[in-house]
């Protein structure tokens, strides 16, 4: 079966863990880091001949707009992951509004493609706000994966449904949810992330595995370019769960990456979801 892999491209410094100890006002001032792990990750793809979704922050866009157009050329799909990384659901719907807009016009304009993806930064929209997944229907988008039906001390909604949904009130808008495995009527996450770092790999590889010979489902995979980067710069002052959650086992997370590559078939978001018609 294949599985859909993903890249959320943000930098080091943008992640939603840092907000209260880098202001967006300073990042500018800060040695980038994405294009370098960004070619990394194109390259590990290119090797395995995988194509990949790329949701993109407009911010990130803007200033590497010839990394958005090669990401574009090698047959990933360039999809959308706002403008400055703010939660969801600290936003006002008008101004979830904007920044969706802004990226979504600013990405697409640099690519010269249509994007069909949105994801929330930190997976920010759940029970709380569902109005966005109406908004991101009136932009034209075609699905979002921007809920994790888990419970978490940052996001979730743990009632969502665990495979590919189509929410009420909207027109074409599929919610396509990262991957969780049920244990005992109990949800654990088997998608990616920092999550996908704490595992053991032979856990990740079961899950998935169960999940697409018992479920009949195909799974949705994420992480990001700093997270092959265990070089990156330390940032001070961090309290000790962020510490531990941010920089987690990076020294070997490009090895676990090439065995989850090696193991199961990949392909984009919209080919695996949209092509098979999934819902």
């Amino acid at each position: 079966m294949k599985n859909a892999i993903s890249v959320d491209v943000e930098d080091f410094f943008q992640v939603s863990a840092f907000e209260k100890y880098i202001n967006r006002s300073e990042w500018d001032k800060i040695p980038s880091r994405v294009e370098k792990n960004t070619y990394r990750i194109l390259e590990i793809l290119s090797y395995y001949n995988i194509k990949a979704t790329f949701f993109i922050l407009g911010w990130i866009a803007e200033r590497f707009p010839v990394l958005v157009r090669t990401i574009s050329s090698q047959g990933h799909e360039i999809a959308c992951h706002g403008y400055y990384h703010i939660k969801a659901y600290l936003q006002e719907p008008d101004e979830f509004r904007d920044d969706v807009f802004s990226a979504k016009s600013i990405i697409e304009d640099i690519a010269g493609v249509r994007m069909r993806g949105y994801r929330a930064a930190s997976y920010s929209i759940g029970s709380r706000n569902l109005w966005a997944l109406e908004i991101l229907d009136d932009l034209g988008f075609d699905y979002s994966s921007s809920i994790y039906p888990i419970k978490h001390d940052i996001y979730g909604m743990p009632n969502a449904p665990r495979f590919a949904f189509k929410p009420e009130n909207t027109n074409q808008l599929i919610e396509i949810p990262v991957s969780t495995i049920s244990i005992f009527g109990k949800r654990f996450p088997c998608g990616g992330g920092g999550f996908f770092r704490l595992y053991p790999y032979e856990f990740s590889k079961w899950a998935i595995n169960k999940v697409n010979n018992e479920e009949n489902q195909p799974c949705i995979f994420y992480f990001h370019p700093w997270e092959i980067d265990p070089d990156q710069p330390r940032q001070l002052g961090l309290d000790s769960r962020t510490r531990f959650r941010h920089y987690l086992n990076l020294s070997s997370m490009e090895d676990k990456l090439n065995k989850l590559m090696r193991d199961f078939d990949w392909d984009s978001i919209e080919k695996v979801f949209l092509s098979n018609k999934i819902v």
